[in-house]
């Protein structure tokens, strides 16, 4: 694969390989189990730069083509899918649209922080009744003097229990709906603000959500984000950048996944022989190793359309679509091919099968993918 690949893309892989096999393969388990991520690991995963790849060197980031940033977040999620998704936000969502849409005062008071990873930031846009709709989000937030009052509820709102700062879209004008959408940078201790309990999830326990709900919160109107009522166009201009982030996370979890079964098809025998020696499980192992192959091509490419001046959407979709979907079918095998091992903590299968999930529901359902690249083919 390194064909595509230049020296310091290759340089970047290996050396996010080398902190996940050194930092991340003996505790995965752990914070899985107890979903949670340590402040220490986050700090370590700032001090290598992770935090602030997707951030411009003026602010302290490495500002890495999208290409570099991929294959950081694929070789960190072949070990721990939960701290993948936690560096994609960063960069992909928040810093990104910081970058693209904030006040130079703005960008000087957070990107170097989070960048450093001394801040976190959280991305929300989703609400209980507001999905893949994401048009139709209720949260409110009315100009009253100099502050903007927040009422309403977002969810799934990933790394809340940490954040500094929060991308929340919000109605400014409600009767003009989707065009009545703003961006609002709220910080965590605003008086009517709250955090939910972390949410139970399948998967990703490591990765902090919540519900993030307003009663009356008064934020200054200086923190507009970009310009007001034009919210909707800014969440749907990083929609890309978070796609790649997921083919990527996804490509990493399934290549984990591929890894452990081939391993363990080796080492388990029946019929005084290992199993990797009948065809029905050979015939998975190329099946998966090719599913794996094609995602990765597809995520590449993606990654690096992401970086030209035209629109992609159609391609990234692609990638994002396919890599999560082989994901999910490559866990499903690998856990077949542990048998009942598979259905145990025992064995990490069970956890890749379980991370995997989510990749075809968040940042754009699959169904959603769909519905971009038809339109794309249809278009005149």
């Amino acid at each position: 694969m390194d064909f595509i690949l230049s020296e310091d893309h290759i340089m970047m892989r290996d050396s996010a390989r080398e902190f996940a096999d050194k930092r991340l393969k003996d505790i995965a388990e752990e914070l899985d189990a107890n979903a949670t991520m340590p402040d220490e690991l986050l700090a370590e995963t700032g001090e290598l730069g992770y935090f602030g790849l997707l951030a411009p060197e003026e602010y302290g980031g490495l500002e890495v083509d999208t290409l570099s940033y991929a294959l950081v977040i694929e070789e960190i999620a072949r070990k721990c899918a939960g701290l993948a998704i936690t560096i994609s936000v960063q960069n992909s969502l928040v810093i990104k649209a910081l970058q693209a849409y904030g006040t130079d005062e703005q960008k000087e008071k957070y990107i170097p922080g989070l960048a450093a990873g001394e801040i976190i930031g959280s991305y929300c846009l989703s609400e209980p009744d507001a999905g893949t709709d994401a048009g139709s989000l209720k949260t409110t937030a009315i100009l009253d003097g100099d502050h903007y009052v927040f009422n309403g509820t977002k969810s799934w709102v990933t790394s809340a229990k940490w954040a500094k700062v929060f991308l929340v879209f919000c109605l400014t004008n409600p009767e003009a709906g989707s065009k009545g959408i703003s961006c609002i940078l709220v910080e965590p201790g605003t008086e009517g603000m709250n955090l939910g309990a972390q949410e139970k999830k399948m998967g990703l326990k490591c990765s902090d959500t919540r519900e993030v709900s307003f009663i009356d919160a008064k934020v200054p109107k200086g923190n507009l984000l970009g310009e007001e009522n034009k919210g909707f166009k800014i969440a749907l201009s990083l929609l890309n950048n978070g796609r790649v982030g997921v083919a990527a996370q996804s490509l990493g979890i399934a290549q984990a996944a591929y890894d452990e079964a081939l391993s363990y098809s080796k080492e388990r025998k029946q019929f005084n022989q290992p199993i990797c020696n009948f065809q029905a499980i050979q015939f998975k192992l190329a099946d998966m190793a090719m599913r794996i192959d094609a995602a990765r091509l597809m995520t590449y490419r993606a990654a690096v359309f992401n970086d030209a001046e035209e629109r992609y959407s159609k391609e990234i979709s692609m990638a994002k679509l396919f890599a999560s979907e082989t994901a999910n079918w490559v866990a499903n095998q690998a856990v077949q091919i542990h048998g009942g091992y598979g259905y145990v903590k025992e064995y990490p299968v069970e956890r890749y099968f379980r991370d995997a999930r989510v990749t075809e529901i968040y940042e754009g359902t699959s169904e959603a993918q769909r519905i971009v690249i038809s339109r794309d083919l249809l278009k005149d």
